[in-house]
């Protein structure tokens, strides 16, 4: 149960009311956005909520048990503050929310209903579509260890303790020739292995796509070129000189670790725990029972 203020219990408690709708969203950058169904701007703890913004909210849907809590968002793209670039890059991804219900007339008569954080964002041709998710959804993040043979640590991590700043795990680039929308022949990796940057992080130091990281899926050397494929296809699309920051990447087994980066006693799998189809197997006189692919 919300706890009232007595004015805003009193407001409430009028035949007629002047309540409205405000929304605060806080980026993962930092900066702060405020909007409102009100038709001119309110302001309350420092933020100044637009009016026209562009920006609705639907009904919000909400039940007794631990399941989240949600309500979309509508927008059109063509708005001053929620722009299809931003969200092209990733800037609302995750953003804190806040819903106040105000009295326009009296914005230090308000209650906040909820917090929460933007989940899915859902574009169209004019117009986008961003649901907000309530606390509970962090109920549904993995928390603690995970048991599994492949390690659970994240490359140059604390737990890893690989030094990703040393020039064998680490080189700049530029590309060359883009092949298709992900996959681009490269120069200044000439010196490293096919293999050694899959699974890396490339982060773009020039171009259109400056700023942005993504995930390598591929490192091939074909004639001596070293050709780069991308987990997903960037915003925008790459451009030969576009230039980069790659790191190495790994496949997060025990063999990798040991021979790529000589640091097995960092390693944070379980490379020995018996698999699922060792129910499956029978008792032999040779043994043979090590959790293996059958």
């Amino acid at each position: 149960m919300k706890a009232l203020s007595s004015a805003l219990q009193a407001h409430l408690d009028e035949r007629t009311t002047t309540l409205a709708w405000c929304w605060r969203i806080t980026r993962s950058d930092g900066v702060t956005f405020g909007f409102t169904d009100h038709d001119r701007t309110l302001t309350f703890d420092g933020t100044e909520f637009e009016p026209e913004s562009g920006l609705t909210a639907s009904e919000v849907r909400s039940g007794s048990d631990l399941s989240v809590d949600a309500q979309d968002a509508h927008g059109v793209l063509s708005s001053d503050r929620i722009t299809e670039t931003d969200i092209l890059d990733g800037r609302w991804d995750n953003a804190a929310v806040e819903v106040w219900r105000v009295n326009w007339t009296e914005p230090a008569e308000r209650v906040l209903l909820r917090a929460g954080a933007i989940g899915e964002i859902r574009r169209g041709r004019v117009a986008f579509t961003a649901e907000m998710r309530s606390l509970a959804h962090l109920l549904g993040q993995t928390v603690g260890r995970t048991f599994q043979a492949s390690c659970d640590a994240a490359l140059g991590d604390a737990r890893c303790g690989v030094n990703l700043a040393t020039p064998s795990n680490r080189a700049t680039g530029t590309v060359l020739v883009p092949l298709r929308d992900r996959t681009f022949t490269t120069a200044g990796l000439g010196g490293f292995a096919a293999g050694w940057f899959t699974f890396g992080i490339i982060e773009w130091t020039s171009g259109a796509n400056a700023g942005r990281r993504v995930e390598v899926s591929g490192h091939e050397v074909t004639g001596g070129a070293a050709i780069i494929t991308l987990l997903e296809a960037p915003v925008r699309a790459v451009a030969a000189a576009d230039a980069f920051t790659i790191l190495a990447g790994c496949d997060k087994s025990a063999a990798t670790c040991r021979t790529k980066f000589a640091n097995i006693l960092n390693f944070r799998g379980f490379p020995h725990i018996p698999g699922q189809d060792t129910v499956l197997r029978y008792a032999t006189k040779s043994g043979g029972n090590t959790g293996g692919v059958l």
